[in-house]
């Protein structure tokens, strides 16, 4: 992107006061001004610019922000590497990855660590397959415990993979829930579904609402806590 060319779409590396940093840009009909965020899971800047605003206005509002956007890349936790010897969560507790590239079993838990079978290159996929298998299984189940115990009953449920989300809750009664809470402990898991069901009685974040979800679970400041401590590197995991 060259020096005060229309902005346009892509992701670049920019220098500013205290270094380089990886920028993305993105044009928007919608935007009314220019606006800057840190995505925690790509871990770089998002600028949003106006169809109207010049790349020049962008980078001084970048520039002039350079502390904060330095701080904001610094405070991410680096993407965990899925390998032997490494480490991966599962409901909050810390499993070793254990190679067995003679086996043909996929991926297992057996005394507290995570075997998995096949090539070295294939950790990574088959350990996040595991993964997203716990959680088909797990949080469906633990959706409807609570849901029965509450009286409040969703639709349906649906899991994804989402980038900040962690659940939600629709109009029609159906509930969405990120996969990667799995790897949360299950205090953490206890809170999302409790909020994600209370919105089925208050589709708002109103008082009634924050009064229903802490009947409806104790681990609310808890899960806040270590949400705001540890999701973004639940979502930086790749495979």
């Amino acid at each position: 992107m060259a020096r005060g060319a229309e902005p346009q779409d892509g992701l670049e590396v920019v220098p500013i006061a205290s270094g380089s940093v990886p920028v993305r840009w993105r044009v928007s009909a919608r935007a009314r001004r220019i606006s800057m965020r840190i995505d925690p899971v790509a871990g770089h800047v998002v600028m949003t610019l106006p169809r109207s605003a010049r790349r020049a206005d962008g980078l001084a509002l970048l520039r002039a922000h350079s502390g904060w956007v330095a701080a904001g890349l610094a405070r991410l936790p680096p993407a965990a590497e899925l390998r032997h010897g490494g480490y991966v969560l599962l409901d909050g507790q810390s499993r070793e990855i254990v190679h067995c590239p003679e086996a043909r079993r996929g991926a297992w838990l057996e005394e507290g660590r995570l075997h998995v079978s096949g090539a070295a290159e294939f950790i990574s996929r088959r350990v996040m397959a595991y993964l997203r298998a716990q959680a088909q299984v797990l949080l469906p189940a633990r959706l409807r415990i609570q849901a029965e115990a509450s009286g409040l009953r969703p639709t349906q449920l649906r899991l994804r993979d989402t980038k900040s989300r962690w659940g939600s809750c629709s109009s029609d009664g159906s509930i969405m829930l990120c996969w990667r809470l799995v790897m949360a402990p299950q205090e953490v898991q206890h809170y999302i579904i409790a909020h994600e069901l209370a919105h089925l009685r208050h589709m708002n974040h109103g008082p009634d609402f924050w009064l229903l979800v802490d009947k409806l679970t104790p681990h609310r400041r808890q899960a806040e806590k270590w949400l705001r401590a540890n999701g973004a590197s639940l979502h930086r995991l790749v495979g």
